[in-house]
Order: C-alpha cells, then sequence, then structure tokens
C-alpha cells in the first residue's frame, strides 16, 4: 500500500506543471548590459554639463554684448579727452611762440628804400609832391587803368551768379573797391593792405583781384595763395571755388591755384614759374604774422595785415 502511494505521488508530481524558477535580473546575470547602462549614464552626465556651461556662456556673452558698446566708447571718450588735453597744450605753446613774433610792419613793406626815394625826389621837378609814389611803382598798371576801373565798377553791381569761370559771380562792395584801387596804382600790384575784418571778406577781395588780373595775364598768371593751416586753405579754397565758378580741378601745381602752408615752398614755385615767363600772383592770409623776405622780389603780391582785434580772433581759433 506504502508503495502503491508512494507511486500515484510520484505519478501526480510528474503530472502536475511546476511553477518556473524567478528569471534573474539583468545586473546579476548580464554584466554587458550593466557596463553599457553604466556609460550611457556617464555619457548623459557629461552632456548635461557641457549643456550648462553653453547656457553659461551663452548668458555672459549677451551681457557682453549689451556692455561693450558703452564700455569701448568710454575708451575712446577718454583717449580723446587725453588727446584733446595735449593738443591743446602745445597749441597754447605755439600761441604764444606767434605772439612773440613781430608782424612785417605794413609801411616798410609798402614804401621804396631811402634810396629809391632819394632818386626820386633828386629826379623830380622842384614844388613837386614828395608825397607822391615812385613813377616805376604807381605807373605799373596806369596802362590798364580803365579796364581795371570798368571791372572794379561792374564788380559793385549786382552779382552775375552765371558769369564764365574765373569771372567774379559775387559782388563786392565800396571799401573794397578802395583797398583794391589802392594795391593796382598807389602800391603798383606789390604790398599789403588793411584786412577787411574776415576771411571771406578778404577772400572775396582777392577773387576781385584774380579775376582782373585773369583779363589781364590771361594764362600767363598763377595765383599762389600762403595761408598757414590746412583749415585756413580749405576756407581759401572754398571761398575762391564759389565766387569764381572753379572745380577741384582748378587748385593744384598745375592749375591755376596754389594753395600754400609754407612760404619756403611757395617762394620755390614762383621762383619756377618766373623761369618760364609767367607771373605769380602771391596773396598772403592775415593770419600770416610776417611777410617772408624772399617773397618781396616778386612783381604781384598782396597781403593782408589783420588789426590787433583781429589777430586776437584768430588765435581764439587755434
Amino acid at each position: 500500500m506504502e508503495s502503491t502511494a508512494a507511486d500515484a505521488m510520484s505519478d501526480d508530481t510528474a503530472l502536475t506543471p511546476q511553477a518556473p524558477d524567478t528569471e534573474p535580473s539583468a545586473s546579476a546575470d548580464n554584466p554587458v548590459m550593466e557596463l553599457a547602462l553604466k556609460d550611457l549614464q556617464q555619457r548623459r552626465d557629461a552632456l548635461e554639463a557641457e549643456i550648462a556651461e553653453m547656457t553659461s556662456r551663452k548668458q555672459q556673452l549677451e551681457a557682453e554684448l549689451k556692455t561693450s558698446f558703452a564700455g569701448q566708447s568710454d575708451a575712446i571718450a577718454r583717449r580723446v579727452k587725453g588727446f584733446q588735453e595735449y593738443l591743446g597744450g602745445a597749441l597754447q605753446d605755439l600761441v604764444q611762440s606767434v605772439e612773440s613774433l613781430e608782424l612785417v610792419v605794413q609801411p616798410m613793406v609798402v614804401q621804396p628804400s631811402p634810396l629809391d626815394q632819394q632818386a626820386s625826389n633828386a629826379a623830380a621837378p622842384a614844388g613837386s609832391d614828395e608825397s607822391t609814389p615812385p613813377a616805376a611803382v604807381a605807373d605799373t598798371f596806369r596802362p590798364d587803368e580803365e579796364l581795371i576801373r570798368s571791372s572794379l565798377q561792374r564788380f559793385l553791381q549786382q552779382p552775375d551768379v552765371y558769369a564764365d569761370p574765373w569771372n567774379l559771380r559775387r559782388s563786392v562792395d565800396a571799401k573794397d573797391i578802395a583797398l583794391l584801387e589802392d594795391w593796382f596804382f598807389n602800391q603798383g600790384g606789390r604790398g599789403a593792405q588793411p584786412s577787411r575784418g574776415t576771411r571771406p571778406r578778404n577772400i572775396l577781395a582777392s577773387a576781385a583781384l584774380i579775376a582782373i588780373i585773369g583779363e589781364l595775364y590771361g594764362d600767363q598768371f598763377q595765383c599762389l595763395v600762403l595761408a598757414g593751416g590746412p583749415e585756413r586753405l580749405g576756407e581759401w579754397r572754398r571761398g575762391l571755388q564759389d565766387a569764381l565758378g572753379l572745380g577741384r580741378e582748378d587748385f593744384g601745381p598745375s592749375s591755376g591755384i596754389v594753395l600754400f602752408e609754407r612760404p619756403e615752398a611757395l617762394v620755390e614755385r614762383a621762383d619756377r614759374l618766373e623761369e618760364r615767363g609767367e607771373v605769380p600772383l602771391i596773396l598772403i592770409d592775415a593770419a600770416e604774422r610776417s611777410v617772408d623776405i624772399p617773397v618781396l622780389q616778386f612783381p604781384l603780391w598782396l597781403a593782408f595785415a589783420a588789426g590787433p582785434g583781429e589777430r586776437l580772433d584768430d588765435d581764439d581759433l587755434l
């Protein structure tokens, strides 16, 4: 009986399906998978750290972009301020040096030498006016007096804004006419004249002079302007360009008007013109404190002599 029961239990056990064993974890039974998961986790952490660093860098760049222009502007402003202070000091020293120079006294420039005056007095008949200028100077433009006076009177009329180039397109006043008449008929085209008070007025009178000299000499003359400084020369160029209807091509070494900052270069140019048989017309800005002696040898030159008040204004501009 026991054997039969045991056999029956054995059969039942064989017939009854057994529950499967619990499946082992992947980490316990698959070390390769565990390593792969760990590597992926490390990569994820590294990417997150890199993203956080790039985000921080982006915010930093945005902040720099917002402040860089202001910072650069402030640095540039400080540099400009420093250069301005340096330039102001240097120019102040220059002004003091210029103030120590003496302007050539106008009577010394205009009047003939004592030897010429004695020779003139000896040759003049008795009872003649001793104040009469020497004939060689005063009569230089006498043959063309009618043409010159006619042109001067025409300049008093309404401006001719459509006149051909090298003809005066602006009108002048009686004081300008008196200045030019004295320069033509008393000084013979060589001497200093009182400034008209401002550089534009001097330029306008010079433009009228250039127009007349152009009628007398044609292409055989060249105007040389001495005004020490780019700003002054620029003002002369713009003023003559407007008053005479000129273009930029009319200003240059081979054109009708040449601008100079240094008297040495002007004298050298005038010498070359005379060697070619041409006539230099020299105009000297009122800001020039003196007339260099070599300039006095040339037949046509006009220097504007500024008064004390005008010289002060010009120094203030420096």
